[in-house]
C-alpha cells in the first residue's frame, strides 16, 4: 500500500471542521500541530511587535494514495481555501516509505478495494 501526506495549514477556527471532512472522505487520523505561525502575500499586522494575526493549526494527513485526490479536495471545499483569502492551503507529498501503519493498511484495505 502506497501512501500520500497531505499537509493542511489552516485557521485554528477551521480545525475542527477540516478534521471531520477529511475522515468523511476517508482519512484515518491526523496529527495537529497548534498555532503554527506563517505569512502570506500580505505580511502579517501587528502592533508593537504583537501578532494581530489569527492562529494557523498545521494538520498532518497520513492517507492512501487512492483516496488523497478525493480528502484533498474535500478539505479544500469544507475549509473554504479557494473562496476566502486565509482561510487555509493544503498540498499533498508522495511518502517513500511508512512504518507504524499497519492498522491502518488493514482497515484501509477494504475500502481501497471499493474505491478501484
Amino acid at each position: 500500500m502506497h501512501f500520500k501526506l497531505i499537509i493542511a495549514m489552516v485557521e485554528d477556527e477551521h480545525t475542527v471542521r477540516v478534521l471531520d471532512a477529511a475522515r468523511r472522505a476517508g482519512a484515518t487520523g491526523a496529527t495537529v500541530v497548534e498555532q503554527a505561525r506563517g505569512e502570506g502575500m500580505v505580511p502579517a499586522k501587528t502592533f508593537f511587535g504583537l501578532d494581530l494575526d489569527s492562529n494557523r493549526d498545521l494538520i498532518l494527513f497520513l492517507v492512501e494514495e487512492h483516496l488523497s485526490r478525493r480528502i484533498l479536495e474535500h478539505i479544500a471545499r469544507v475549509g473554504r481555501f479557494d473562496e476566502e483569502h486565509g482561510n487555509g492551503i493544503a498540498v499533498q507529498i508522495d511518502v517513500e516509505d511508512a512504518v507504524g501503519v499497519v492498522r491502518q493498511t488493514q482497515q484501509l484495505r477494504g475500502t481501497v478495494e471499493d474505491e478501484l
